[in-house]
């Protein structure tokens, strides 16, 4: 047994060195998992079967791989079978066995990349199907070959690096990977720098990928950018190789100051101008454009002691543009010479060189032109008294001509003056007054009145300066104080009782002089002192009360009113006070207040005017009566003034029921010329049934027509009259009676039951029936 195990196990070292491409024997080796030892030996388990190798990408197919036995079953008696992945498991079909003889065969190439290794259970059953050996374990391991390159993560690497780096500094690192065994030298890679240019200035780390520099003379200016070519190989360098690129990109640092490109530049400027550009200062430097290495800041250094230039630098061209400020004047200078340097933004590194033209001069001319006049003070303030007369001296507004070396006269004139109340002297600028200014004037604000004032010169293209003038009008105490309006109410004739009279003053001057008011009683009349006191209540009010018990009636007093102007202004005013009998409340007790019929307060000037008014007004009503009067009389002539032979003497009653044309009752035509004779029955007229619920409102006596051309308008106004009296019928309204029989000859004159229009009317007939209508034929018949 012993010899047989040697044997088999040397079968199984062949199969492996067949499965490494070792030339041996083609038969697999013979296994016998199942067999253990004799009983008087060593007590052994189960057969296990050390891994099998072959090798990935294997192309002679099928290729045997091992072949395994049972030792309790003849040959051919004992079925063998295999299971797990690459059987009857993902990947399906990879390995079969022979069922009779138990060989296992490698029906598909093996890639180590996605399975590196294949565990399997093999079976021994007798032709029954049962169970001979337990089942045991089957490992394939699929031994690597050098079949992948290395690839590298990225196909482009990118660093950056400052310009002027010391040698070992790290710019960035370069990976990697391969997809064989990494146990093996299948995937030991190495990295090498193919191509990068010379000098070589970068190295790479053969192990890890990092690339840095091995040598000074990074310059930016010189080259920017460095593409390098990389390699990387498996089997430690020897093996597959790929390449990929590394662009490594230089930062700028500032190692190059700025440069004027000359050493003097000439501009010229035109004087009484701000704020405008002269010209450009141009300036060079090699470092990176738009960084703070690259932009220039200029400062002047000499020449400018007023400050009244300035530079800025143009972003996109990193020129110096010189402004100006403040404006220049010919006639102080006419030439400039400017002392420039120039700096970068960022500070220079300290082995950079110094610039050759780090300072230049500007020369800058002034040209001369016409400058508008100078007010020498604007605005000008000053003051005038209120009420001040035509041609008071206001101000002299006077400019002067800058331009020294140009003879030039200035004229003066008015620019804005709303109450036209100055007057300008066009020689001098001297202003005076033309009209005396009201204190009530609009454009008089806060006590100050502005006008504009222009002064130009007589130059081709002449030049205009504005001035403001600021009148400030003083208060003048030229108003005496008055009594406020009225006041209202009566004094008690007892001094204890009442709140006594409250008096009030008002003055047209503004403060200081106007209030505090100081009230007296008239020291012309001493007796009023004796009778009345004035006590001040504040500085605009004042209260009156009687010293002791004064007859009730009307008083007549007079005040004293001052004001607090300088001087002060005062006036003496009568003021009329009623007294009467009051209770114990302060109040006039009933009866008293007819006295009050004089009015407190009231002059007796304003009485008279009162009393002359209604005289004056009773006169006015007379005299409207009186002419009232006049055109009735003129009226109770005759309404028709026709001629005598009037032919509608009689009137038909046709509003009765019965009678017809039968009936000749006629009336008298006196009535109608003589309404006013008519006899009226008593007591209220019957309402219509249309008449609205209410009281029945008179109508008023009409006036009658004083001429035949007012007839018309009588008699409209009759009719409107009779359709608004609820009494009577209304106008044109139809009146329908009783059946009268028929046969009549006379058609109808109704204009609202007539079934034809006036148009289709022929009213020729009516001559046929007689003088009395011979006049209606002429009126409407044909002519």
């Amino acid at each position: 047994p012993e010899e047989r195990y040697c044997g088999t196990h040397l079968s199984l070292l062949q199969s492996l060195c067949l499965s490494l491409g070792v030339p041996g024997r083609r038969r697999p080796t013979t296994l016998y998992p199942w067999r253990r030892a004799p009983a008087l030996s060593r007590v052994r388990r189960a057969w296990v079967i050390p891994p099998i190798s072959v090798s990935e990408n294997h192309k002679r197919l099928p290729y045997p791989l091992v072949q395994i036995k049972s030792d309790k079953q003849q040959l051919g008696s004992v079925i063998y079978s295999i299971q797990g992945p690459g059987v009857d498991e993902e990947p399906r079909g990879v390995f079969s066995i022979d069922k009779f003889t138990g060989k296992v065969f490698l029906n598909a190439m093996l890639d180590r990349e996605k399975t590196d290794r294949f565990r399997l259970r093999a079976f021994a059953l007798d032709l029954g199907g049962s169970t001979l050996e337990d089942p045991t374990d089957l490992e394939i391991v699929v031994v690597d070959q050098n079949d992948n390159r290395p690839a590298f993560l990225q196909e482009a690497f990118t660093g950056r690096v400052l310009e002027g780096a010391v040698p070992g500094t790290y710019v960035t690192r370069a990976e990697a990977t391969d997809a064989d065994d990494p146990e093996t030298d299948n995937a030991a890679l190495r990295f090498s720098i193919l191509q990068q240019g010379s000098p070589e200035l970068f190295s790479i780390d053969e192990l890890t990928g990092e690339i840095r520099t091995v040598q000074v003379g990074l310059d930016r200016e010189v080259v920017a950018v460095y593409n390098l070519t990389l390699q990387v190989a498996d089997m430690s360098g020897d093996g597959l190789t790929a390449t990929a690129s590394a662009i490594i990109t230089l930062d700028d640092i500032n190692d190059n100051a700025p440069e004027f490109t000359r050493d003097e530049f000439f501009m010229e400027a035109t004087e009484a101008i701000s704020g405008v550009d002269v010209g450009r200062l141009e300036v060079e430097d090699r470092d990176l454009p738009g960084s703070p290495n690259w932009v220039a800041r200029f400062t002047i250094l000499e020449g400018d002691p007023d400050g009244q230039f300035t530079i800025r630098t143009d972003p996109k061209t990193n020129e110096g543009v010189l402004s100006i400020v403040k404006a220049l004047d010919y006639e102080s200078c006419e030439h400039y010479e400017l002392k420039v340097s120039v700096q970068n933004e960022a500070p220079l590194q300290a082995a950079a060189l110094r610039a050759k033209r780090g300072q230049a001069k500007v020369r800058v001319h002034v040209q001369d032109t016409n400058e508008p006049p100078v007010f020498q003070e604007n605005p000008l303030r000053t003051s005038l008294a209120e009420g001040a007369p035509p041609g008071t001296l206001v101000a002299t507004f006077s400019a002067r001509d800058p331009d020294t070396e140009q003879l030039q006269r200035l004229s003066y004139s008015k620019d804005y003056d709303p109450e036209d109340w100055l007057q300008v002297d066009a020689a001098t600028g001297r202003i005076q007054t033309q009209r005396v200014l009201s204190p009530a004037s609009p454009f008089l604000k806060g006590g100050w009145y502005r006008a504009i004032v222009l002064a130009q010169d007589d130059a081709s293209q002449p030049r205009t300066a504005t001035g403001t003038l600021s009148i400030e009008i003083l208060e003048v105490n030229d108003h005496a104080p008055v009594l406020a309006p009225p006041p209202l109410g009566s004094l008690c004739s007892e001094p204890h009782q009442g709140p006594g009279l409250l008096l009030g003053a008002t003055d047209e001057d503004l403060p200081p002089h106007g209030a505090p008011f100081h009230f007296q009683l008239s020291p012309r009349l001493p007796e009023l002192g004796r009778n009345w006191s004035l006590s001040q209540v504040n500085v605009s009010y004042a209260r009156l009360r009687p010293r002791h018990q004064v007859p009730e009636g009307l008083h007549r007093l007079s005040l004293l009113l001052r004001d607090s102007g300088q001087p002060p202004q005062q006036r003496e005013q009568p003021l009329n006070v009623t007294v009467c009998r009051c209770g114990q409340d302060g109040v006039c007790l009933p009866g008293a207040a007819a006295l009050l019929a004089g009015g407190t307060g009231l002059s007796l000037g304003a009485l008279v005017i009162v009393l002359a008014s209604a005289l004056l007004l009773l006169v006015l009503v007379l005299l409207v009566a009186l002419r009232a009067r006049f055109r009735k009389q003129s009226r109770g002539k005759g309404l028709l003034h026709g001629p005598q032979d009037d032919l509608r003497d009689n009137v038909l009653n046709y509003d009765e029921q019965g009678g017809g044309e039968e009936d000749q009752d006629a009336y008298d035509i006196s009535q109608l010329r003589h309404p006013t004779a008519l006899s009226l029955p008593l007591g209220p007229p019957p309402l219509r049934r249309d008449a609205p619920q209410g009281r029945l409102h008179p109508q008023p006596p009409r006036v009658l027509p004083t001429s035949p051309l007012d007839i018309a308008d009588f008699i409209n106004d009759g009719l409107e009259a009779a359709d608004s009296d609820p009494s009577v019928p209304p106008y044109d309204t139809a009146l329908i009676y009783d059946y009268e029989g028929d046969g009549s000859v006379a058609g109808t004159l109704s204009s609202i039951l007539s079934s034809q229009g006036d148009e289709d009317q022929d009213y020729d007939y009516l001559r046929d029936w007689g003088p009395r209508f011979a006049r209606l034929a002429d009126m409407y018949g044909h002519p």
